[in-house]
């Protein structure tokens, strides 16, 4: 009989088959932690209170986890988080660190910034950058007013002028400029179909995505339960709760936080 498939009786020494209450021998019975016994599988545990990353979106190797059980973590293409094959990421790109008991996340002074998704409405401001599906924008003020003619006297000839709060610029690689949008009246909707500014190619972008609207002086993004979400970049540090989507460099990671 192959022992080690089997618990050893500790009366007679006699082994007893696993799912047997009782020594066949003996009678005596199996102990309650022995019946009970389950395989674990091996694995990194997770510390309560602490937080993992999971790898949503990256080059080939979704769903892996980040377990950040340390005080810091530094992200980047050195440090503890490391992404090499993401061209996009810093050297030092970022550091994901607790305070407080809190995890916090903050921009290490790198090339691309970090983004954090947006949930419902957020105040944004003039100069701040913003993700939707692959596009990345920019919001500008208004350029001011010169209407006034030139030495000669002459005017300079233009099309008519529209009352704008604001307009948003994109962004492309390399870091030239795209397309650049004047919103109407107070607003500009931004999506697949339908809106002020439409990208019909963008797999990533929803047929209403999200909005800029302007109030008062009080300029708001919220993104409207697009699938894929809208991304405001970091100033500085943020706070990170359970849930929060991340996008650094290319790679879209989400924060899970056990409960302590």
């Amino acid at each position: 009989m192959d022992q080690a498939k089997n618990f050893v009786c500790r009366s007679c020494s006699t082994p007893v088959p696993m799912g047997h209450k009782f020594c066949g021998r003996c009678g005596a019975a199996v102990p309650p932690e022995i019946l009970n016994a389950r395989t674990q599988f091996f694995g990194q545990l997770q510390v309560p209170g602490k937080a993992k990353l999971i790898l949503i979106r990256g080059e080939g190797v979704e769903g892996l986890s980040y377990q950040l059980n340390a005080e810091q973590h530094i992200v980047g293409r050195n440090g503890q988080l490391v992404f090499p094959d993401d061209p996009f990421v810093s050297p030092k790109h970022a550091n994901l660190f607790y305070r407080s008991g809190k995890l916090v996340v903050r921009d290490e002074g790198s090339l691309n910034g970090v983004f954090l998704r947006v949930r419902g409405t957020v105040d944004i401001a003039v100069g701040d950058h913003f993700l939707a599906g692959e596009q990345l924008f920019r919001i500008d003020a208004t350029p001011k007013q010169a209407d006034g003619p030139a030495p000669d006297g002459t005017y300079f000839y233009s099309s008519p002028k529209h009352q704008s709060p604001f307009r948003i610029t994109q962004l492309l690689q390399g870091g030239a400029t795209g397309m650049t949008v004047c919103a109407r009246n107070q607003g500009l909707q931004i999506g697949r179909e339908g809106g002020d500014l439409n990208f019909p190619t963008d797999l990533y972008m929803s047929a209403s995505h999200c909005k800029l609207e302007e109030n008062t002086g009080r300029l708001t993004l919220t993104d409207l339960n697009s699938r894929n979400g809208t991304y405001v970049r970091l100033k500085g540090e943020r706070e990170l709760t359970h849930g929060d989507y991340l996008f650094i460099g290319r790679k879209l990671l989400r924060v899970e936080i056990t409960a302590a």
